[in-house]
């Protein structure tokens, strides 16, 4: 069925307390504040935007596949200050994602990667709901196919 996807963006919460760190206590837990000196560029995995100019972040490791298989993994994102957690309305792609090279990534109930392959950003949603056609498919991860960043969490709707 079309339009049978939701993007979700990562909880806000594990990360608010690194804001009120120095950039030397964030240096000892290998995470970096930054401003952002160009939009887009900075895609926040909490808000599922970019951030704006001049806008706070950090940039930090995050365990984004924390399951138990061969497939777990970390990887850099940024998240900006104060971000509130946000889905995508269904059917949908946030703007940070259809402007960019995407990793599509699908995993079955067991965490095991089914099926991958790289798109542009704008026929990303396409990717997505010929995986999730699929039984096998359980989620799917997005990852900015260049950098490799964790992008987002896509699940059914």
């Amino acid at each position: 069925m079309p339009n049978s996807f939701q993007v979700v963006g990562i909880d806000y919460e594990p990360f608010q307390h690194l804001f009120s760190l120095t950039d030397e206590q964030l240096q000892e837990r290998a995470v970096k504040r930054c401003y952002a000196t160009e939009s887009p560029g900075y895609p926040c995995r909490v808000s599922l935007e970019d951030a704006s100019l001049g806008e706070e972040l950090i940039l930090l490791p995050f365990q984004h596949q924390p399951a138990d298989s061969p497939y777990r993994a970390t990887g850099p994102i940024f998240v900006r200050r104060g971000s509130q957690q946000s889905r995508s309305p269904v059917g949908e792609l946030p703007s940070y994602v259809t402007s960019r090279l995407m990793s599509v990534r699908a995993y079955d109930a067991a965490h095991m990667m089914v099926a991958a392959s790289v798109c542009e950003g704008k026929v990303t949603a396409a990717e997505i709901e010929g995986y999730f056609a699929r039984d096998d498919v359980a989620y799917i991860h997005l990852h900015n196919a260049k950098q490799g960043c964790f992008s987002a969490l896509v699940v059914r709707a």
